[in-house]
């Protein structure tokens, strides 16, 4: 599942897609027959080709807001949502029947023996997981008293959410050592 949180801002051709798709399928919602749909599909189509080259920025943003304008005012009230998709009727259905990751570690041997190759991968996974977190999470590569630009660290406080710890002169940093990752 991905996460759907704020991200990069969008670009103008990424807009301008966006919104050509979502005027496709709000137009697919009004057009039930495929015949009449692919005719309004392509006067729309020839609408958007109309400026698609445009230059100035300052009139392509124009056109863009002008546009989503219109399909604010002509979108469908009720629009076809795949049942799959986010707000669909079967969206998210049966996630309550998956089982956690970690369950599979409690499978007897003769169980997993049904099932070898998928289970020398998970091994391999687990061991390149562990590994690699033990690398992100190392600190002996960090020089004590400096921080990340060269500044003072003495006596920095650390908060985490059970408890205070207080490291007199270490630097803490996040990122992986470089001097562990590359040869």
């Amino acid at each position: 599942m991905a996460f759907c949180g704020p991200g990069a801002y969008l670009t103008h051709q990424q807009k301008v897609l966006r919104l050509y798709k979502r005027a496709l399928r709000h137009l697919e919602s009004y057009c039930v027959h495929r015949d009449k749909y692919r005719y309004f599909a392509c006067l729309m189509r020839a609408r958007f080709e109309e400026h698609k080259n445009e230059k100035d920025m300052v009139k392509a943003t124009q056109l863009l807001r002008a546009a989503e304008e219109e399909f604010w005012h002509n979108q469908h009230p009720q629009p076809y949502i795949f049942p799959e998709s986010p707000g669909g009727t079967s969206y998210e259905r049966y996630e309550c029947y998956k089982v956690p990751e970690w369950c599979l570690d409690d499978w007897h041997p003769s169980e997993k023996a049904m099932y070898p190759d998928y289970f020398a991968k998970r091994e391999q996974w687990k061991k390149l997981q562990r590994e690699s977190w033990e690398r992100e999470v190392s600190l002996h590569c960090l020089s004590p008293h400096l921080g990340p630009h060269g500044q003072c660290l003495e006596g920095v406080r650390f908060h985490y959410p059970g408890a205070e710890v207080q490291i007199p002169g270490v630097t803490v940093t996040g990122a992986p050592c470089l001097s562990n990752i590359l040869p």
